[in-house]
């Protein structure tokens, strides 16, 4: 092996340590710990070194471990990607963030030094699975041409193997025939709170056996494998293999003499023991016990060098939590921080003088120009190229549909289907993808026409044994739709994935995925994840609400405008009219190709409804449009001394429509004020304040339109689901409200008998503004 990885490996861990240290000691900080995961780090050390310096490719891409950012960041600084003003302000403002993140670690020219964001423990590690299903997609296209296909890597940390939806990605993977996936486990069998059970390598062993995976142990190093070959090397080696986790990891933390102390006093007697001791001092015998092979770089790089197939593969690295530090092994080293006196012992043991300590050189056998230079000629970061002009596809005109009555979700089917029998490049970059409910979803058009996809054909049995169906289930990799099974949690991450194939593979998707809305909630972090990586896509979530009332609570969703309205990097609709939806689809496609950031997000939420509405005989102007996409226009517009004005969002819309005659007896001027976005709505009113407060003059569509009203004017506000979605327009002028929507959960029985029990229908809302505003009666002068 190449001496100088080993002097830059040194280096990696004395930045990486000195990085929290100084974050913590050094740096004025708050009266709160700042944190950092001195021990997590450490245990990654050797292999991160051997992947990022010896063994990773330019296609290749890495979600780490998130414990481990301190490592990376420390290698994107010595690669000369990441400037050094940020490892200095690491987990402050502005600085190298806690757990590596896409969209806010940025490298020397601005660029992301992150693939994949992680910090949600277990979420990046499916997420490269997912990846890898999406550069097979683009591949199966023949839009690679001559690109390498990558690797798509995990590091992950053994703990995050207890999340749920690791085993659910498993599954996944195994049906789509997973490959150029490796997961590497840092097993230093020590979590959050103590030390891993006994036996978890052979429970972890025999779920990746079963799903397919190869099975590649990397335990003992080479100064272990050394020792090994003496005589009493055996009866060493079942020593270590049987000594259970809690007693490893304290004798690490004890060192040479207590290893010493326990080995003669448990195999002692045994031949070849106490020679193999008394050859090796107490510093000796304690780096012989800590050479397991996860710390063994020549062990490491040959176990990923002997991978010569795209067959995915985990790797059970056994490593030591805070290896090379004072903090190795102690149970309580997770959150632990060495002090200052450790450090400066720490310090001492690295070589590293007072003064320099984020010098490149510093306790180092080569000069930082060596060090850069060895840098510059490994295969990741030395044949790195600048990633592919971004292209547009232009986007044809979304068809509304003509029908007179018609759902939203109806709707949504038939203007991807006209998309889909168009064809073109745009339509042709689509894909679509469902946890097991395409066709009550109505993606079922969208998939007769385009397909189902999959690397190798798979014919439609029904067809060829002519049995009648409606659905044409023809796999291909032409196909353009993902089957998935039912797991949410899949779904976001493959969506957030897909939404990222661009900037992993340099070739642009528009990803549309559809579930049930009550479900929204169910892979609900795997959503967040998919936002935070800024990933684009178009979510439609349908049917919602308990407008789909035989289905009863369970089908039923109440918060999810609320979580459209809080997610950020989501803009979420709720259309009540088809040419509202077209106008909303159009604006998720073109958001897609934006370059998304704070305020310019990349995905779009939209929740739909199964029941049919008449539709308004009108033109879409210009001006709709953009009333449409700032979050509400004018159903029915109020005059000036307009009494009651309905604020409705959603399938409720007729019921609105419906209570106006009711409140306009007795009453001038009601008006209707269709939202069609409480979140662009809030957000730009947000954004409006804040900018006044900085100075800037503006004012928002909301106040727009709520300062023309009168004071006394009453808000009525009503949709299908929590009445906080719409109970703050109150607050942008003053005005009184009173708020309608579904507070408890759903039962079965009517659309009518639903909207009458919660108070939203026609009648429902005409109580409202009594409370509001009573009814004058006016009398004829006789």
């Amino acid at each position: 092996m190449d001496a100088r990885l080993a002097e830059i490996e040194r280096k990696v861990l004395w930045l990486s340590q000195w990085m929290i240290h100084a974050a913590n000691h050094v740096r004025e900080s708050d009266a709160i710990k700042v944190g950092g995961h001195q021990a997590s780090s450490a245990s990654m050390v050797q292999i991160m070194s051997a992947l990022y310096f010896h063994v990773l490719r330019p296609e290749d891409k890495v979600a780490v471990k998130p414990h481990a950012s301190p490592v990376f960041h420390a290698i994107q600084y010595l690669a000369g990607r990441e400037p050094l003003d940020r490892l200095k302000a690491f987990r402050g403002y502005g600085g190298a963030q806690s757990y590596p993140s896409r969209t806010k670690d940025r490298g020397t020219e601005g660029a992301p030094i992150v693939d994949f964001s992680t910090g949600s423990v277990g979420l990046g590690v499916a997420a490269t699975a997912f990846s890898s299903l999406v550069q097979d997609y683009i591949a199966a296209k023949g839009w690679s041409a001559d690109r390498p296909l990558g690797r798509m890597i995990a590091l992950v940390g053994d703990a995050e193997i207890d999340e749920g939806n690791v085993y659910e990605c498993l599954q996944e993977g195994w049906k789509h025939g997973l490959r150029n996936t490796w997961w590497v486990i840092d097993y230093n069998r020590q979590s959050l709170d103590g030390v891993v059970r006994e036996g978890l390598y052979a429970r972890i062993a025999e779920v990746f056996r079963a799903f397919g995976w190869d099975i590649v142990t990397i335990k003992y190093g080479a100064l272990q494998r050394a020792a090994f070959a003496e005589p009493g090397g055996e009866t060493l080696r079942q020593w270590i293999d049987a000594c259970p986790n809690p007693i490893y990891s304290a004798l690490s933390f004890q060192g040479g003499a207590a290893w010493r102390k326990r080995l003669t006093a448990e195999i002692g007697d045994k031949p070849g023991i106490a020679d193999l001791l008394s050859r090796r001092n107490d510093d000796e015998l304690g780096r012989l016990m800590a050479n397991l092979g996860g710390h063994c770089m020549e062990t490491v790089i040959d176990a990923f060098q002997s991978i010569d197939h795209d067959r995915p593969v985990v790797f059970i690295a056994y490593t030591v939590k805070g290896w090379g530090t004072p903090l190795a092994g102690h149970k309580d080293n997770h959150a632990g921080l060495m002090t200052p006196a450790q450090m400066a012992a720490f310090q001492a043991t690295m070589g590293v003088p007072e003064g320099e300590e984020w010098e490149v050189d510093a306790g180092l056998d080569l000069t930082a120009a060596e060090v850069r230079d060895f840098i510059a000629g490994t295969p990741y970061f030395g044949a790195r190229g600048k990633a592919p002009a971004r292209t547009a596809n232009e986007r044809p005109q979304l068809t509304t549909p003509a029908d007179k009555v018609i759902s939203t979700q109806a709707a949504f089917g038939k203007v991807l289907d006209e998309l889909a029998r168009g064809g073109g490049a745009f339509a042709d970059r689509i894909v679509t993808m469902s946890p097991d409910v395409t066709v009550s979803t109505n993606l079922g058009p969208w998939v007769n026409r385009r397909g189902l996809f999959a690397r190798e054909a798979i014919a439609d049995s029904f067809r060829q044994e002519r049995v009648p169906s409606a659905q044409k289930w023809q796999f291909s990799p032409d196909g353009q739709h993902i089957e998935l099974g039912i797991a949410e949690m899949n779904h976001f991450l493959a969506l957030g994935a897909a939404g990222l194939a661009y900037e992993h593979f340099g070739e642009k998707l528009y990803p549309v995925g559809t579930l049930y809305d009550p479900f929204i909630a169910r892979g609900l972090d795997a959503l967040n994840y998919a936002c935070y990586q800024d990933a684009a896509f178009l979510l439609v979530a349908t049917p919602s609400g308990i407008s789909l009332a035989p289905e009863g609570g369970a089908h039923q969703s109440i918060g999810t405008p609320l979580i459209g309205m809080s997610q950020p990097g989501l803009a979420s609709y709720e259309p009540a009219f088809a040419d509202e939806l077209a106008v909303m689809m159009a604006d998720a496609f073109d958001r897609m190709s934006g370059p998304g950031g704070p305020g310019r997000e990349r995905a779009t939420y939209l929740r739909l409804t199964t029941r049919p509405l008449e539709q308004p005989i009108r033109t879409m102007t210009d001006k709709l449009r953009d009333d449409i996409l700032a979050g509400a226009y004018w159903l029915r517009e109020p005059g000036p001394s307009a009494e009651i004005v309905v604020c409705v969002q959603g399938v409720v819309t007729n019921e609105a429509i419906r209570s106006a005659a009711m409140i306009a007896d007795g009453r001038r001027d009601v008006g209707i004020l269709a939202v069609t976005s409480a979140d662009r709505l809030h957000t730009g009113w947000q954004a409006a304040r804040a900018a006044r407060r900085k100075g800037e003059p503006s004012i928002s569509h909301v106040e727009t339109i709520m300062e023309e009203l009168p004071h006394h004017c009453g808000l009525v506000t009503v949709l299908d689901g929590h009445p906080t979605t719409l109970s703050w327009l109150g607050g942008v002028s003053g005005h009184r409200v009173v708020a309608l929507g579904v507070e408890t959960f759903g039962q079965t029985g009517t659309i009518a008998d639903l909207y009458r029990h919660y108070g939203i229908d026609a009648e429902g809302i005409a109580a409202a503004a009594d409370e509001l505003a009573p009814r004058r009666r006016f009398h004829l002068a006789v």
